[in-house]
């Protein structure tokens, strides 16, 4: 069994559903694997706990707004 894991945002329940259609959708359409067989993983990260550039992300967010 295929695995696609997803690190992200914090996304709402239809997000995540919409995501795991279109990526279920297009692995199988790619490699000719039933979409049945595959597993998706969602992990959601806040943004405190994830570093980009040598700051954290919510750092970085709060200086766009």
């Amino acid at each position: 069994m295929p695995v696609i894991t997803i690190d992200g945002p914090h996304m709402s329940k239809e997000q995540k559903k919409d995501l795991v259609e279109s990526f279920t959708r297009e692995a199988a359409r790619v490699t000719d694997i039933p979409a049945q067989a595959f597993i998706i993983l969602i992990n959601e990260n806040d943004p405190d706990n994830v570093g980009v550039g040598g700051e954290l992300l919510s750092r970085r967010m709060s200086k766009k707004q």
